[in-house]
């Protein structure tokens, strides 16, 4: 199957266009975009064709781009599953509902019961030996 058709999974391009996307969020958030291209060393046009994904930046640059607008490298990849169409396998769907529900319960002691249980359940200490 070509990557470009496989489900949940992101081509490089695509990832730079992210990235891009939230460099030039960010540095609208913080002023002019001749700023930011000064700051690490490039002309405004090449600033440009970082945000708009059409020039890779490279992982030196990434991090002089993120200390010029004041955030971690991984600011820039925030979000990006979601972004990309990330599709949760079911165990990971499984657990996004157990942590939103087991957020919800108001009582502590029920929230700690919902632990010991699991706990007990993972060490299969209710008369199951772990075997299958």
């Amino acid at each position: 199957m070509p990557a470009a058709k496989r489900v949940g999974r992101a081509r490089p391009q695509d990832v730079d266009r992210y990235v891009g996307a939230r460099i030039r969020e960010r540095r609208i958030l913080l002023g002019s975009p001749s700023s930011m291209a000064e700051l690490i060393g490039v002309t405004y046009q090449q600033a440009h064709k970082y945000e708009k994904g059409i020039n890779r930046v490279a992982a030196g640059r990434l991090y002089s781009i993120a200390r010029a607008l004041g955030v971690e490298v991984s600011y820039f990849y925030e979000g990006l599953h979601t972004a990309l169409g990330f599709i949760p396998s079911p165990s990971q769907r499984m657990l996004l509902d157990l942590a939103r529900n087991f957020l919800n319960i108001p009582d502590p002691s029920h929230r700690q019961a919902v632990v010991a249980l699991a706990r007990a359940l993972a060490e299969g200490e209710n008369g199951d030996d772990g075997a299958a």
